[in-house]
């Protein structure tokens, strides 16, 4: 019973065996992997400790100044400079997907738009630090603003007017 065919069979039987123990999801097939995670620092640890720091160096690092001492860009000069951006703008993406996250999640409507276009906004810093494109890069942190603002403008619109109130001053 060493026969090539004999083996074949063999090894089909116990592949067949294996793929049927192994627990499926009955969509799509797959298996199904049991996540948990710890969720123990809030929306607001996220924003101001993880979140807000990235993007204020996103935005610190674009655009341009006019003042009495002149014009001056912002945006980075080495490649050290512009490598520090693409890191804060992966962190930005990656909080759009830490706010997603079950646990964090206020609702799965519009807080899912808004942590997508975060990650959206990220991402697309990402790629025009990279290409070192000025006027994209520029643009991505003009879309990571609106998404901000919205999101702002939605669930929490005291921080806005604590805003106003601030400017005004």
């Amino acid at each position: 019973m060493n026969s090539p065919i004999f083996r074949m069979l063999l090894l089909t039987t116990l592949s067949g065996l294996i793929l049927s123990c192994s627990p499926q999801d009955s969509e799509s097939g797959g298996t199904v992997v049991e996540s948990t995670f710890n969720t123990t620092l809030g929306i607001v640890e996220i924003m101001s400790m993880v979140l807000e720091p990235a993007a204020d160096s996103l935005w610190d690092n674009a655009g341009w100044i006019e003042s009495a001492a002149g014009y001056e860009e912002l945006y980075p000069t080495t490649d050290e400079g512009w490598d520090y951006v693409i890191a804060q703008a992966a962190v930005v993406a990656e909080s759009g997907n830490l706010l997603a996250l079950p646990g964090r999640a206020l609702d799965n409507d519009a807080w899912m738009v808004y942590s997508q276009g975060m990650i959206d906004a990220g991402l697309m810093a990402m790629d025009a630090a990279k290409r070192r494109h000025e006027e994209d890069f520029f643009q991505a942190g003009a879309q990571l603003y609106s998404v901000c603002r919205a999101c702002h403008q939605s669930y929490n619109p005291d921080i806005l007017s604590r805003f106003v109130e601030d400017d005004a001053q």
